[in-house]
């Protein structure tokens, strides 16, 4: 059985997201902490991050696991391959890389905006029904809005620092764009290219009307939606919503463009966000074997290659991590006794749940022990990922959710520059630009202090 790492085992059951990965950000060292053993865990050129912050960090992990029992946690630690000690040293380990990129970001006179920071409150408070559900919610991941508001802010670094160490990035050749097509293309094989036409819900009599002029051949289809479509984005461009591969579109939509051919135009579609008219616009059929990007749509090539640039500039921020770890002044201190985490872990065993080598172990939200697809684990072989949404504008969406922003935080908290920059490798590529011009189906994880948020 695979051992799937400590933030990655958070990630699998969906903890909140603001601690990036699991990890940094939990929980700052306030008046409010609980005073545990004391002491410092370990020093960054000269600042300390107290051995409390640490402990209370994985409390926190903990609790959200449903593992505050002894045994449940101790049997959780052998199954997954860990020990107190290595907990610690990765829990220690992503706070030194935070002040690293604190520490970077302050030497590039890189500050985050107070003014962003306010809009990602708000917009994640927004999915909460009252005032004291999200205070309910930052209080299940043990953390203040002030501290939620600090978190925000070394995201919002983090980004920008990832953005300036990866301006020298080198730009992905055809050659290379072209090897990494050949993994993908089959995963795009059967994908649709569409365009709609988006009436307000209450506006049915005068969809029927367009519809019934379409399918006479009284009135173009293109033209149609920029005469009519409330979605103005589309509209600009015939309708374009672009490929269904590159997008994560609502399911009332992709259900009826499911069954058109190239050409066909369906009957009125409703979804939460009115009536659609859908033409369904091309099809890509995968070919047997991939030797010229010529034989992919522009759309899909620049989606590769925007995957691959990115993993260039990340791993160019992951080398400067690396390089500013090796620079630094970095003292880490041995794990002090009376830790509340500490188990004896001779007394527990490890328990196989997958005799395939295969699978890795978890914990649901209940605490009992699940095994995930290695590959889902890692990202490995997984198709091409949807486009991530702006929600900006006066375009109607096609697709629902938001985008929760400051993603950027699991760079600030990567327990390893190693383990990131091979995730960052095996990354798949984002949506089109079309596409991303539609908000996405569900929130982002980016930034929810905790599950259950209102929809």
């Amino acid at each position: 059985m695979k051992k799937l790492s400590f933030a990655k085992s958070l990630a699998s059951v969906g903890l909140a997201a603001v601690c990036a990965l699991g990890i940094v950000g939990c929980s700052e060292q306030t008046s409010d902490t609980p005073t545990y053993t004391g002491g410092v865990a370990a020093t960054v050129n000269g600042v300390e991050i107290p051995e409390d912050k640490v402990t209370q960090a994985i409390q926190d992990i903990r609790a959200q696991m449903s593992l505050t029992e002894e045994d449940a946690w101790g049997q959780w630690l052998a199954d997954n391959d860990y020990t107190p000690e290595s907990v610690r040293e990765e829990i220690v380990n992503s706070f030194v890389d935070q002040e690293l990129v604190k520490q970077g970001g302050e030497a590039e006179g890189i500050t985050a905006d107070p003014t962003e920071i306010d809009q990602y409150v708000e917009t994640m408070r927004g999915h909460y029904d009252s005032d004291s559900a999200w205070a309910e919610a930052l209080e299940a991941v043990g953390m203040t809005e002030d501290e939620y508001r600090d978190n925000i802010a070394l995201s919002l670094v983090s980004q920008q620092l990832q953005e300036k160490v990866g301006e020298g990035a080198a730009e992905p050749t055809d050659e290379e764009v072209l090897e990494s097509a050949k993994t993908y293309v089959s995963s795009y094989d059967g994908a649709k290219k569409s365009s709609h036409i988006l009436f307000e819900a209450s506006d049915e009599a005068q969809a029927q009307e367009v519809l019934d002029k379409i399918n006479a051949g009284e009135l173009d289809f293109a033209t149609a939606a920029e005469s009519y479509s409330k979605d103005t984005a589309s509209a600009a461009e015939g309708g374009n919503v672009g490929w269904d591969r590159l997008s994560n579109l609502v399911t009332e939509y992709t259900t009826a463009l499911a069954d058109l051919n190239k050409g066909d135009v369906s009957g009125l579609v409703t979804s939460t966000y009115g009536i659609h008219i859908i033409q369904c616009t091309d099809v890509f059929e995968a070919p047997e074997e991939l030797t010229s990007l010529d034989q992919l749509p522009t759309e899909f090539q620049d989606s590769i290659r925007t995957m691959l640039q990115s993993s260039n500039q990340s791993n160019a921020y992951y080398t400067w991590l690396e390089e500013q770890r090796n620079a630094a002044d970095i003292q880490i201190n041995d794990m002090p006794e009376g830790l509340p985490y500490y188990v004896d872990m001779a007394n527990y065993s490890k328990t196989e749940t997958s005799t395939d080598g295969t699978g890795v172990t978890a914990v649901d939200a209940d605490g009992n022990p699940i095994t995930l697809d290695e590959g889902a684990a890692d990202g490995e072989g997984e198709a091409p990922a949807e486009g991530t949404a702006e929600g900006e504008g006066a375009g109607a969406p096609v697709a629902e959710g938001v985008d929760e922003g400051a993603e950027g935080a699991e760079v600030a908290a990567a327990a390893a520059a190693d383990e990131a920059a091979a995730d960052a490798e095996g990354a798949a590529p984002a949506g089109d630009d079309a596409a991303a011009e539609q908000p996405t189906e569900g929130a982002a994880d980016g930034a929810q202090p905790a599950e259950g948020a209102a929809e």
